[in-house]
């Protein structure tokens, strides 16, 4: 039996990966979520049902999808008390745990970085606890999500803004400083990775995805908040700071598709773009959105509003080169999607 664990299970990227592995896999999927960002699986699941057995929650006519909700240091405590505490639990007959995504995070927007950066840093703890595991459970393939936010700040400024490759961030050279708490937590948690895999035998992959997006994404992200105020029309149209900073925007589908290619061939705790390799402003991203609605603002800028570095961008080129892989879905076809999505549920929501 393969049984695969996802922490954070019920966030973005995690039930996003949770749906995927459930596809295109005949395996069980072990999911760990406490709910304070995510949304339970009756939200996401198609034909939901479920049962419950002791303390998790068995979902699907299939029973391949196992939800334990809760803290997922919590759960990793459990196997301190006992290592096969799964296996013995939940009547799982299997050695160890197939591949391992560990989304499980103090996570947010802007607001949220710079507004409650302590309880950002708390990522620290959950990542520590989730190495310290690692390496004595040992599974088969880890994956590590860093971030974008990990690189630089000084590259990313209005009047030094590079194309961010992989290389900028050398922990045998000079690291630079990362953005805010959020950016130290990753760039530590990509240094426990390397000892995971250096010194503990681990396999294991680091991604440093930059802004991802999907028509499912929390509306406290810039994406689905822009295409929400298209799809209301709405004149004028609002953007934190001057709109001239910008991102490099990719869908979770393109995201997830290279996870799957990295797992399946690095292993020594090294961190990997994802991105589109483009840089789009967010008047840029308006403009888009107002266009596919069918009407054109006056812009509105909110001064006072976070708004991060002013441009954050990568090279993909080693990626290509490696792998072959460039992004599938365009900026206009995600965004398409996306806008699409806020007017359903907008209209569910009877709003439109």
């Amino acid at each position: 039996m393969k049984i695969h664990l996802v922490s954070g299970g019920c966030g973005f990227v995690g039930r996003n990966m949770t749906r995927r592995l459930l596809k295109a896999t005949n395996d069980k999927v072990f999911i760990i979520d406490d709910l304070s960002i995510g949304t339970h699986p009756s939200n996401w699941m198609e034909n939901f049902t479920s049962r419950k057995y002791k303390d998790v929650e068995i979902i699907g006519q299939d029973e391949r999808l196992y939800f334990w909700q809760g803290d997922f240091r919590n759960f990793l405590f459990r196997f301190r008390e006992n290592p096969r505490f799964v296996q013995d639990n939940y009547g799982l007959d299997f050695e160890r745990f197939c591949d391992v995504f560990h989304f499980a995070a103090i996570v947010g927007g802007r607001l949220k970085i710079e507004g409650d950066p302590m309880a950002v840093a708390l990522d620290l703890s959950i990542d520590a606890e989730f190495f310290y595991w690692v390496c004595r459970h040992k599974p088969e393939r880890v994956l590590y999500p860093s971030s974008s936010a990990a690189y630089p700040v000084n590259l990313q400024s209005e009047s030094h803004a590079i194309a961010l490759g992989e290389g900028d961030i050398d922990f045998k050279g000079n690291l630079g400083t990362p953005d805010m708490t959020y950016g130290w937590s990753k760039l530590t948690g990509e240094f426990l990775a390397q000892i995971a895999a250096r010194h503990y035998g681990v396999s294991v992959v680091c991604i440093r995805p930059f802004s991802g997006y999907g028509e499912d994404q929390d509306l406290s992200y810039p994406v689905p908040a822009i295409a929400a105020r298209a799809a209301r029309r709405e004149n004028p149209f609002e953007v934190w700071g001057t709109g001239k900073q910008g991102r490099d925007f990719v869908h979770i589908d393109d995201i997830i598709d290279l996870i799957f290619i990295l797992m399946a061939n690095v292993r020594d705790g090294s961190g990997w773009n994802i991105g589109s390799g483009k840089l789009t402003s967010f008047l840029d991203l308006i403009e888009l959105f107002c266009d596919i609605a069918g009407y054109k603002a006056n812009i509105k800028p909110l001064l006072d509003k976070p708004v991060g570095v002013h441009s954050r961008y990568c090279k993909m080129d080693l990626v290509k080169e490696k792998f072959g892989w460039e992004p599938k879905i365009s900026l206009r076809e995600g965004m398409t999607r996306v806008y699409n999505a806020a007017v359903e549920r907008l209209k569910k929501e009877g709003k439109l």
